[in-house]
């Protein structure tokens, strides 16, 4: 997204694109996956300026422009990512942390069951499934 497309959707929500907040947007679109302190680390490298509060004033406009999103990849901070990406969920090893973005259509049949049976529809964007990746799965006993 160009810098005036930017500012026209920040304007059109009554807001305007400060320094900090093209600073917090440009990090967690560099980072990819990001806590909050991770941006804020990110930032500093650009500007002393910006504090904690401000990384997280700016994560919550901004997600609520729908420029980022946030999911739960831990039992810690939320984890923010950009939406110009494709639109997925996230696998979490709890063994060695890796995180793996899955593509949405994956989960197309959960999604649909959910629709057809319980009239919901999921925000698959925030889903975290927790596991083992293959390299950390327990081996199976076998007799």
């Amino acid at each position: 997204m160009s810098d005036d497309d930017l500012r026209a959707r920040l304007a059109g929500s009554g807001f305007r694109l400060t320094p900090q907040r093209e600073l917090v947007l440009r990090a967690v679109q560099e980072l990819g996956h990001a806590t909050p302190d991770e941006v804020l680390a990110e930032v500093r490298q650009h500007s002393s300026a910006v504090n904690i509060s401000t990384v997280y004033r700016n994560l919550e406009v901004l997600e609520g422009l729908g420029l980022v999103r946030h999911a739960h990849l831990s039992d810690r901070a939320p984890t923010y990512h950009s939406v110009t990406d494709h639109e997925h969920f996230h696998l979490v090893c709890r063994e060695c942390r890796r995180v793996v973005s899955v593509e949405a259509a994956v989960a197309s049949g959960l999604t649909d069951r959910l629709a057809d049976e319980h009239g919901f529809t999921a925000d698959i964007g925030h889903l975290t499934v927790f596991g083992h990746c293959a390299d950390c799965a327990p081996e199976e006993d076998t007799p």
